[in-house]
């Protein structure tokens, strides 16, 4: 795809890296010369210098045949303005814009108006904090993940989990384990394994794999579900799993402030932010419920951390801008006793870095919100798009389209469909609404509507049927491309 990116701050660069790794055609706009020069260094894409809400500007970078513009400067408006000038302009088919503002979160109606084609035009709004604060609310309701993500409007997840030894599956047989829970609708697709002194290493999962203690584990699953896998993969046998109640947040910016006032709202956490800046606590204090206690301090402040009871504290966040300062405070609360530390680092060198260190959870803003702009770049109906193991891995839901005559996959089984054997087909969710006009379906004589939407574990003889939301995990994202040639539509089907 040919693809514009206003803006080269830390969201653009992140953007950039990624996409440009997939060989698209990346342009990216900012006023900033000497960042532009140090990107074209880094990556292979093209700048352009100047304001991206200049038609000059946008023509020069190549809007005119552009297929997709991510806006996403510092400023809200300009990101509108933007993508305004390049639908009224140039119409480029696809806009999508980073909004800091929680306006549009409130007022669908109002936010349909104004993102409208009579408004400032922006198919898709992305925000990166409302990402990250969605993203670690799982992992506050799922404490024994290192990563949730959703599908199929989350009907179904992607957990990641560390084997802990003493769990109950740890050096069993990936096929022992399914035939001790045939009726858990889950299915194991990648384990990664440590060995000394070389990255984790990935092991295709068979039946006769053996999980070890240690190894990272991914697992589709329905939701309802994800409690029984995590507890098979992290509970010690016995041992009763420990619920997050006491969090401490380190840095009240954007992220801790939302992320404050999501989880006070649920009435069930005791939460403490620690913010260094006096008048930021006050505007914190003003803010937050009263029940969410606002300190002002260093969170690298080993007498602050004791005084307030750090080993009491069953989730410790460090969600400051600064990386070393992040991964400081976890070090430091893990080692005074809190029970699960996790950091937000942007520096992707530091997050490998920190990956299955001390820090239980190195989490990267960009990989958080990355997979809202994937889903814009792959082929075919892609509804969402996950990318994992710090991008070189990914999860993507397609829905199946067509039928027997125009589909490589409709009406057939999943023995007989042609793709290459590190694809992962992970589960299957049926009988989504809007996802086929099943009157018309049972009518032609397809199958019978679905009252509730299943999840099926595909085994050899299922059969793909129209409208299917279907799961799957890609070791290397080079893979992505065979999952959209086996979905892509026949000339037929028109």
């Amino acid at each position: 795809m040919k693809i514009i990116i206003l803006g080269a701050g830390r969201v653009g660069c992140s953007v950039a890296d990624s996409l440009v790794s997939e060989q698209n055609d990346i342009t990216v706009i900012d006023t900033d010369a000497q960042r532009l020069r140090d990107l074209e260094s880094r990556f292979d894409l093209r700048g352009v210098v100047g304001n991206g809400i200049d038609p000059e500007v946008l023509a020069e970078a190549g809007a005119r045949d552009t297929d997709l513009l991510i806006a996403c400067a510092a400023q809200d408006e300009t990101n509108l303005v933007c993508c305004k000038v390049a639908q009224l302009l140039f119409n480029v088919p696809t806009r999508i814009a980073r909004v800091r503002s929680s306006g549009f979160e409130h007022d669908r109606e109002q936010a349909a108006l104004l993102l409208g084609k009579d408004g400032f035009a922006v198919d898709r709004i992305i925000c990166p904090e409302e990402s990250l604060t969605r993203y670690i609310g799982k992992l506050v309701e799922y404490p024994e993940a290192l990563q949730v993500r959703e599908f199929a409007g989350g009907r179904a997840c992607l957990v990641s989990v560390r084997v802990r030894a003493g769990a109950p599956v740890a050096g069993v047989r990936i096929a022992d384990m399914r035939a001790g829970a045939p009726d858990l609708a889950m299915r194991m697709v990648a384990i990664y394994r440590r060995f000394p002194e070389e990255p984790d290493r990935f092991i295709a999962c068979d039946g006769d794999t053996r999980i070890a203690a240690g190894d990272e584990v991914f697992v589709l699953s329905a939701r309802e579900h994800i409690p029984q896998v995590l507890a098979a993969m992290h509970q010690r046998e016995g041992q009763p799993a420990r619920a997050v109640r006491r969090i401490m947040i380190a840095g009240g910016g954007r992220v801790g402030l939302r992320l404050a006032r999501q989880l006070a709202q649920q009435g069930r956490f005791h939460i403490k932010v620690i913010e260094g800046d006096p008048d930021r606590c006050v505007e914190l204090a003003s803010t937050l419920p009263s029940e969410v206690l606002v300190l002002q301090g260093d969170a690298t402040d080993e007498d602050l951390l004791g005084d307030e009871n750090v080993e009491e504290v069953d989730l410790f966040l460090a969600l400051t801008d600064d990386d070393e300062d992040n991964i400081m405070a976890c070090l430091l609360a893990k080692r005074m006793g809190a029970s699960r530390v996790l950091a937000l680092i942007n520096r992707r060198s530091y997050a490998d870095l920190m990956h299955g260190t001390q820090i239980d959870i190195a989490l990267s803003p960009a990989q958080a919100m990355l997979g809202e702009l994937l889903a814009y770049v792959r082929r075919g109906d892609v509804q969402a798009v996950h990318s994992l193991r710090r991008g070189v891995a990914e999860a993507l839901e397609i829905v199946a389209r067509g039928d027997r005559k125009s589909s490589r996959v409709v009406g057939r089984k999943v023995s007989d469909l042609h793709l290459p054997p590190e694809v992962h087909m992970g589960l299957i969710v049926r009988g989504l609404s809007g996802a086929e006009p099943q009157a018309d379906a049972a009518q032609a004589g397809g199958p019978e509507p679905l009252a509730e939407p299943q999840v099926i574990i595909p085994r050899s003889h299922t059969v793909i049927e129209s409208g299917d939301h279907v799961v799957f995990f890609l070791p290397n994202k080079r893979l992505v491309r065979d999952v959209e040639k086996a979905f892509r539509l026949g000339a037929t089907f028109f």
